[in-house]
Order: C-alpha cells, then structure tokens, then sequence
C-alpha cells in the first residue's frame, strides 16, 4: 500500500517523493468501494498483466458483457475465461505466480482503475465454493456454457488512472461469435506471421 523498493528508490532519484506520497495517502486503497463495483458493473473489457516464476511478464485483454468482471466483495472479484487460441499464457503464469495486475479504461469517459492482487484459477463446478450458492447459479445462467473456467482475484491495491492521456473513443456496436474458432473471425493472418513461416519452410 505504500510503495515498493523500486518505487521508493526512484521516487528518491527523480523527486517525486512529495507527489507519490499524497497519491498513496489520498487515492490508494486495499479493497473495492462502491464507486469502483459501480464502474466496474459497466465495463466491457479489461487489460491483464501476469508474470512467469521467473519474472517474465505477458500482457492480455479480455472482453465481455458489462459487467463480466464481476464484483464478489469488496476483496474479491472474478472473471470468466472464454475459449481462446489454447495457448494458455496468463493463466499458465498465474499458476506459477498468482500476482496479476487488472487495469480498467473506460475511454467514453476518460478514467481509469487499477486493480493489484493475486489470482487463482477456479473450474466451473467450483463456483459454488467462492459465493452464496444463489449468486453462483445466477452467474452461471447468465453465462451460460461461455466460460471454460473462472480467475478469482484477492484484492490488494485499487487506485484510479490519471485521465489525462486517456483518448476519449466513442463505442460502436460489434457482433460477437463466442467461442469460435473460424481463423477469419478470430483476426485471420493479420500480421502475416503464418504467411511468412509458410514461406521459411
């Protein structure tokens, strides 16, 4: 909650100490407010940051409904994790290393949040084990057969984004194929790496 060595450290070089310190003491908290469940509720996609036993980090996204990550307690969230290209990088990280960092943008109204805490990875037929039995069946009608499995995060640290690089977008409406493996509608070649092995070969 208060910075760690490398901040402090830097903070000392760079002279930022005065400014760090009122961030810490007047943005900086270890649980979720309503505020944040609030804006949380409305969110359509969060960005993900884990790292390996070794420190080796992996950044994601991750997208849904609004509200697909959703707010547990105060301490605790979780969100759902969809069929994806089978690689498994963030959670093989996590199941080294459950730190994970979750930072929320808004871009229709330029804010930010940041979530820091530790994650653990949760099957289906567990749900009921993390909530009530009557919000777990209430999450898995929503949901349906969407998520294969579930990422549960024990809040540590939650303080906003500065808005003021934040570019302000406005949302438009996108079909989404759930689950899909069609190589066209996950994004095809787009970089033209197959393209380019293929050539290799």
């Amino acid at each position: 909650m208060t910075g760690y060595n490398g901040e402090r450290h830097l903070q000392q070089k760079y002279n930022t100490n005065k400014r760090a310190e009122a961030f810490y003491a007047n943005q900086m908290i270890d649980f979720l407010n309503d505020v944040m469940k609030d804006f949380m509720a409305n969110q359509k996609m969060v960005f993900i940051s884990t790292a390996d036993s070794k420190g080796e980090c992996d950044s994601s996204f991750r997208a849904g409904d609004a509200g697909f990550v959703r707010f547990i307690d105060r301490k605790t969230l979780c969100y759902p994790e969809y069929r994806g290209n089978g690689v498994m990088a963030s959670l093989g990280n996590i199941s080294e290393n459950p730190h994970i960092g979750v930072l929320f943008i808004d871009f229709e109204k330029g804010i930010g949040l940041h979530v820091n805490g530790n994650a653990t990875i949760v099957e289906n037929n567990e749900l009921k084990k993390w909530m009530s039995e009557e919000r777990a069946t209430e999450i898995m009608e929503l949901e349906g057969n969407r998520p294969e499995r579930w990422v549960f995060i024990d809040v540590e640290e939650a303080y906003i984004h500065c808005s003021k690089h934040i570019p302000k977008l406005q949302q438009v409406d996108k079909e989404i194929h759930w689950g899909t493996d069609d190589e066209v509608l996950k994004g095809g070649d787009y970089f033209k790496v197959k393209a380019m092995k293929s050539k290799s070969e």
